[in-house]
């Protein structure tokens, strides 16, 4: 008989991957700790693999189960949005929101997707800004939601993941070797700009700032047509980039933080179901978590 996969097992398995342990994720599932460890063992039994290895007192994700958490994250997600179709007061309105283009690719297609099919009634509204500019304009009310590079200054905001910056160049080109090194960066108000020049100043780099631009895709082709080297995330790095090394004479600018704004005040019934369906999106962002029990 064909063993199927149980999707309150999977959620345990997320939940563990997620928070970090067996004991947090119990308090995330509302189980004892005993029952998620149970949990585990079926779970192990269906897909006959070990999902944990034993690291002193941690418990790490074997690549068995890292595989199986992609598998887990796509047929939890199948089953909330199937229900939700269903059980869900019909809701409508229109919702602001704001990303810089960097996340505007790599997030929106599955947070816009996904609330599509559930909230098909309401109407989303997408600007493009930088970071410092979503933050004002959700301060002050002309947006109901951003998804920003988060920081310190920022009145509010939900982090979610952390990221670092890495050096990128064409992989057809040695811009990176060039005397004065040119450097395509964001505008003078964001993050990844001010801590990529702060590293090549501490390294002791001379370069000079060949194209600056708010758009990450022309920041993008300054890399790509080997104009320019910059400093990007890895989620937003494209084919035919290639990341420099320390070892090449660029050490990584850091990490930085990636989170969720909202405006004050009470959110409508349309703005606050989105935001659900981002933070849902974005919790999944971050690296497979080491458990621990």
């Amino acid at each position: 008989m064909a063993l199927n996969l149980d999707v309150d097992l999977l959620k345990t398995f997320i939940a563990i991957a997620d928070t970090g342990n067996f004991s947090r994720a119990a308090e995330e599932v509302h189980k004892t700790q005993s029952a998620v460890s149970m949990q585990m063992k079926r779970l192990e039994e269906i897909v006959t693999k070990p999902l944990f290895v034993r690291e002193g007192r941690l418990n790490r994700l074997t690549a068995d189960g890292e595989n199986l958490l992609e598998y887990a994250r796509r047929i939890a997600r199948i089953s909330d949005d199937a229900i939700a179709s269903f059980t869900q007061p019909e809701c409508c309105g229109s919702v602001k929101l704001g990303t810089p283009d960097d996340y505007a690719e790599h997030f929106l297609p599955d947070v816009l997707s996904r609330f599509a099919r559930t909230h098909p009634m309401v109407q989303v509204g997408v600007e493009c800004l930088n970071s410092s500019e979503l933050n004002e304009r959700v301060g002050s009310g002309h947006l109901d939601l951003a998804i920003a590079t988060h920081e310190q200054s920022f009145k509010s905001g939900e982090v979610f993941s952390h990221h670092p910056l890495l050096w990128v160049t064409s992989a057809r080109h040695n811009t990176h070797e060039q005397a004065i090194v040119p450097v395509a960066a964001a505008n003078e108000n964001c993050v990844w700009r001010r801590m990529s020049l702060e590293t090549l100043e501490k390294a002791g780099k001379d370069y000079r700032i060949a194209y600056s631009s708010s758009s990450s895709l022309a920041v993008s082709a300054a890399v790509l047509a080997g104009l320019a080297i910059a400093a990007l995330p890895e989620i937003v790095m494209k084919p035919g980039m290639r990341i420099l090394s320390e070892d090449e004479g660029f050490p990584s600018p850091g990490e930085f933080q990636i989170g969720l704004l909202h405006k004050p005040g009470e959110l409508s019934p349309a703005a606050t179901a989105l935001l659900h369906q981002i933070r849902e999106s974005l919790n999944t962002i971050g690296e497979p978590a080491m458990a621990a029990e």
